[in-house]
This record gives structure tokens, C-alpha cells and sequence, in this order.
């Protein structure tokens, strides 16, 4: 249902209303009544059974007009999430012309003028609890570094405490409650069966007074503006995983329009209260757009860096078997690249990188393993037009985990020259795997690259990545001591990442 616009100012009569209520259908009525009664607790009116009465009563309370009350109002018996300029004029309206007048036009005709079945959802309140939000996690099964650190934080926080995983119930925003079969199957078990349930029938999840968890990148509009009214008014205290700023810092490589989503998923967090940022490098570009909310009157969210994990699992004997004979070609230096198919990536300038070694006579192969991303067109020309010149590179779209691991394992380095990263977990990884990193020499990537087993270099330089990349192939030297300063960095882990950033966004 969409919250109407005011046609014109009307005082409604609350005989009126009664009588509209009374001559309702029985299962719109019995949808009023429970929605009412879910708003009797949180707001402290008595509950009653008879409709009419239950909304004099919720009219009689709303009269100050308070936001927060009016943003719980609407969200109860609209069954989705208001916006923020819907939030302000009913808050307007109900000053100036009472309570049921405002919330009559707004939400009470379109409930009683129709029988549409996704008005009828049932709707619970829920308070005191932490509520995660893996909306994006829940409806893709791709393995970004983004969702990958939402599934490796998200089990960790089921196994040790018990927050309710929720997601976004679309087009008409609205918040539901994943079962644990849904959860299971996104955090734990993308194989895992989980019984379909139909929309209509699962309950609308009204947060009150809760602990909110954005545990992803929400970059979508139609999402952004319902966020914005609930950080702002459901009086819950609210946190977020800060991955990075690069649709504003790097808006040129990234997908068209995504910027501007950001830019309003960016501005819902101004109401926030923390961000826990996975590395100093993407702290400060957070700390950056903070200190620019000053212009706004706003002091935004505190943020902390709590860095992503390096640690690396151990691959199987079938897994490397079955890499070396996917990936190893005869005596060939095996040379990876992990990561989104994207221009953020740079991996066109690799391509360049490795053509210069080719054409010099140097011998190596090279391997590209991530999934396809946006603008990414020129680049798998790119790989085509290589391989049809019989140069040995290849392009993977996604690899299961202890495939990955393999690979990492048996390559002589791995390349990430990227243009910008929130952190960069291939460069974690490939150190945590012993493998020696070629990377960039700034932000987050040089952050990780400074603990040993790295080569920087200026991404923006083909050269440049080029005789590191010649340096590392014939180099042996130098490989072994990067590889050994590589295999004696501390590992991080997933449980130690897990805690640190439940402690910050819930507990402290």
C-alpha cells in the first residue's frame, strides 16, 4: 500500500470514521484490530476489542504529535516503512487537525476501501532485541568480499548470541523475520533447503526501541529514504559495518547510479550511532563525509576501525590436486588474480602489465578468479582477444572456498593493484596463504601490505606493476623472503573480527 498524499484539508468526524470502521469487511476489521492492538503495548493504551474504541484511544494519545510515536503509528497500520517526509506531515497534520483526521487520509481510507491481501499482513511490534540486516546476503547467492564478511560475522553472532536476522520485504518496504531454515541456508549452507514462504503471510517486523544491525552495503533509493525515518525515530540505537566510500571517492568506476544510492543510504546512517569500519583506510574516508555533516547541523555516528581477519584455511589434497590441473600449465609460474570483474579492480592495466612480460619473453601463466561485476565488458574482450593469441590466461567466474585456498596455495604471487578497497581481503588472504602480494601503495591495501609479505606499487603506473610483477617471477630471493615474512604475520581470525565488532555495535 502507498501512504496517500492529503487530496485537500478535512476534519473527519469520528462518527464518520465508526461508521466506515463498522461497515468494513470482517477480515479488514479484524487486520485494524490487530494492528491496533500491536500498537496498545509500546505506546501504553489500553487494548480493547472493539475497533472504534482502540483508535479513539490511539487518537486521544497521538494528539502531541510526537515524531517517534507518529513513525510507529504509520509504520503499524500502513504495514511498511514510512518515509521521512511522510513521517513530518502527518506529525504536521495531526497538530493542526487531530490525530485521526491525519492518520484517516493518510492510512485508514486505503486500509478500509480495500480488501488487497498485502494489506491484511499481520504485523508485530518487537523491542529489546538486536535485529541484523542481511537483506542483500539473503536474496543473492554471490560471494563479494562484502557478503562474505556479512556471513562470517553473521554465523559467528548466531552461534554466540541470538540476534533476529531480518531482511526487506520489497516493493513495499517492510522489514521481516527470516526463519532459522532462511538463516541457515544464508549464512551457513547455501545448499541448505529452505521452505518458501509466501510474503503475504509472513508478519510485517516493526523495530522498537531495539538494537539495529546493518551488517551490509545498502547503496538502493528505494530503500535509503524508509531507513532514514526508522534510524531517525524508532528509537533504536543503530550501528552498521562500514565497508568503504567508494561510490563517492571512486564514483567513476563504479556501476551508473550507485552513487547516487549511496549518497542516500549515507545519509540514513547520519542518524546511526556507530560504524565500525573494516580497516584505518576506510575509517577515514567515514571520519571524512563526518566532519562534513557538521554543515548539516548533524554530528553523525561514531566510528572505530576494526580490521577484517587475514587467516587462510588449509586446502584439501583433492582440492589441490584438482587446482593444479585446472590452473597449472606444465612448468609455468602461476600468477592469480582475486577479486570482482569491475574498472575499480584495474585489471585492465594488469592485462598490460602481463602482455610487456609476455612480449619480453618472460613465462608465466595468469589466472583472473572473481565474479563478473559492473562495466566489465572491456575487459573480458580483453581476456578473449589474449587468449586468442595463445597467451595463458584464464578467467573464472567464482570458485568454491577450498578450490580458492588451492589456488592461492600453488601460485608463485598474487596481483591486486586496485584503484580503491574498503580492505581488500585478497591481499589478507594471499598472505595468510604464504603467497607474496603485489598491491597498491596507498590506503587500506598498503595498511594490510605493511605487516610483511607484499610488494607496493602505484596502481595507476602499468609499468610500475609490470617489474614488480618481473621481480617476483624471477627473483627467487626475494620471493622466499617475502613468502617467509608472508607465513610469519599473525593471524587475525573470524571469531576474534566477529566479537570485537558485536562489542562496539551492540554491548559497549
Amino acid at each position: 500500500m502507498k501512504l496517500r498524499e492529503f487530496a485537500g484539508r478535512r476534519h473527519t468526524p469520528p462518527t464518520e470514521l465508526s461508521d466506515r470502521v463498522s461497515a468494513a469487511s470482517p477480515h479488514v476489521r479484524a487486520a485494524l484490530l490487530q494492528r491496533l492492538g500491536e500498537l496498545a503495548d509500546p505506546l501504553g493504551i489500553p487494548r480493547s476489542e472493539d475497533p472504534n474504541v482502540a483508535l479513539g484511544r490511539l487518537a486521544d494519545h497521538l494528539a502531541q504529535g510526537r515524531d517517534d510515536e507518529i513513525w510507529l503509528a504509520l509504520y503499524v497500520l500502513s504495514a511498511q516503512l514510512p518515509e521521512l517526509a511522510t513521517v513530518q506531515r502527518v506529525a504536521r497534520a495531526t497538530r493542526l487537525d487531530g490525530a485521526l483526521t491525519a492518520f484517516d487520509q493518510e492510512v485508514l481510507t486505503p486500509l478500509l476501501e480495500t480488501g488487497e491481501d498485502e494489506l491484511l499482513r499481520s504485523v508485530e511490534v518487537i523491542t529489546d532485541r538486536v535485529l541484523v540486516d542481511i537483506h542483500n546476503a539473503s536474496c543473492s547467492d554471490l560471494s563479494t568480499g562484502i557478503q562474505r564478511v556479512t556471513r562470517e560475522a553473521g554465523r559467528r553472532w548466531r552461534r554466540d548470541h541470538d540476534p533476529v536476522f531480518i531482511n526487506w520485504q520489497m516493493p513495499a518496504a517492510a522489514f521481516g523475520r527470516l526463519t532459522d531454515e532462511e538463516a541457515t541456508r544464508v549464512l551457513i549452507d547455501a545448499q541448505a533447503v529452505a521452505h518458501e514462504i509466501d510474503p503475504f503471510t509472513r508478519p510485517v517486523l516493526v523495530p522498537w526501541r531495539c538494537t539495529y544491525i546493518l551488517a551490509e552495503l545498502n547503496a538502493e533509493v528505494p530503500r535509503a529514504d524508509p531507513l532514514h525515518a526508522m534510524l531517525r525515530y524508532s528509537g533504536c540505537r543503530s550501528g552498521a559495518i562500514g565497508f568503504d566510500c567508494v561510490p563517492l571517492t571512486t564514483a567513476e568506476t563504479v556501476q551508473d547510479g550507485m552513487a547516487n544510492g549511496f549518497a542516500a543510504g549515507l545519509a540514513a546512517l547520519s542518524h546511526a550511532n556507530r560504524i565500525a569500519c573494516i580497516s584505518r583506510g576506510a575509517q577515514i574516508e567515514y571520519e571524512g563525509w563526518r566532519k562534513m555533516l557538521g554543515g548539516t547541523g548533524l554530528t553523525g555516528p561514531d566510528t572505530a576501525a576494526i580490521l577484517l581477519p587475514a587467516q587462510a584455511q588449509a586446502p584439501s589434497a583433492p582440492a589441490l590436486a584438482k587446482a593444479r590441473e585446472r590452473f597449472v600449465l606444465g612448468d609455468l609460474p602461476l600468477v592469480l588474480s582475486v577479486g570482482s570483474h569491475e574498472p575499480r579492480k584495474n585489471h585492465l592495466a594488469l592485462l598490460h602489465a602481463a602482455e610487456l612480460l609476455w612480449r619480453k619473453g618472460l613465462r608465466f601463466s595468469m589466472a583472473f578468479v572473481g565474479g563478473g561485476g559492473w562495466h566489465g565488458d572491456r575487459f573480458a574482450h580483453r581476456i578473449e582477444e589474449l587468449q586468442a593469441q595463445n597467451r595463458p590466461v584464464q578467467l573464472e567466474r567464482g570458485l568454491p572456498d577450498d578450490l580458492l585456498w588451492a589456488v592461492y596455495s600453488l601460485s608463485r604471487c598474487t596481483v591486486f593493484p586496485s584503484l580503491n578497497e574498503g580492505f581488500g581481503l585478497p591481499v589478507a588472504e594471499s598472505l595468510a596463504s604464504g603467497t607474496p602480494v603485489i598491491t597498491s601503495n596507498f590506503g587500506s591495501m598498503a595498511e594490510i601490505g605493511a605487516g610483511g609479505g607484499a610488494l607496493l606499487v602505484d596502481p595507476r603506473d602499468d609499468h610500475a606493476i609490470a617489474d614488480a610483477l618481473e621481480r617476483l617471477l624471477t627473483d627467487d630471493a626475494l620471493h622466499a623472503r617475502l613468502s617467509a615474512e608472508a607465513a610469519a604475520r599473525p593471524e587475525r581470525t573470524w571469531d576474534q573480527y566477529a566479537t570485537q565488532t558485536w562489542a562496539y555495535l551492540v554491548d559497549e
